[in-house]
């Protein structure tokens, strides 16, 4: 058992040497090789972070953007279907003005003819009557001539 444990000793002594080794290679590692690459890890995580940050607020400003040229277009619109509606109505007053003047106007010119007609009845009854005295007269004169010759 005295040699085991020497030999086990020996390994040991042997061993430590390549454990002292693989200590020193570990903390070397971890400073020159893990540590900058957890601070630029670190770094990348901030940058993109903050990237993803500004992405979210540029979004946010753009949707506000939005919203109020949106707000804008929709007073705009308004303002034009209010200023069509009234233009319409004042055309459509200007076209019932027009058209009430023209039916005042044809009226006029309907009672005028309407007059002219009935003068001219009158004047043809007239001349009517008087021929018709006339012709009387004459037929009377020629049966009243035919039975004295």
């Amino acid at each position: 058992m005295d040699q085991t444990l020497q030999a086990l000793g020996g390994i040991v002594l042997n061993g430590l040497p390549t454990c002292f080794l693989v200590l020193l290679l570990a903390v070397c590692v971890k400073y020159v090789y893990l540590a900058p690459l957890d601070k630029v890890l670190k770094e990348r995580h901030r940058l993109s972070e903050g990237a993803r940050e500004a992405a979210a607020q540029s979004l946010r400003s753009a949707d506000s953007r939005v919203a109020n040229y949106e707000t804008a277009l929709a007073v705009a619109r308004g303002e034009i279907y209010a200023e069509n509606a009234a233009f319409l109505k004042q055309l459509n007053a200007e076209q019932s003005g027009r058209i009430q003047a023209a039916r005042v106007e044809s009226e006029a010119r309907i009672s005028a003819g309407k007059a002219a007609v009935a003068e001219e009845a009158a004047v043809a009854r007239q001349s009517l009557e008087l021929q018709s005295d006339l012709l009387a007269t004459q037929i009377a004169d020629s049966i009243l001539n035919r039975r004295v010759a």
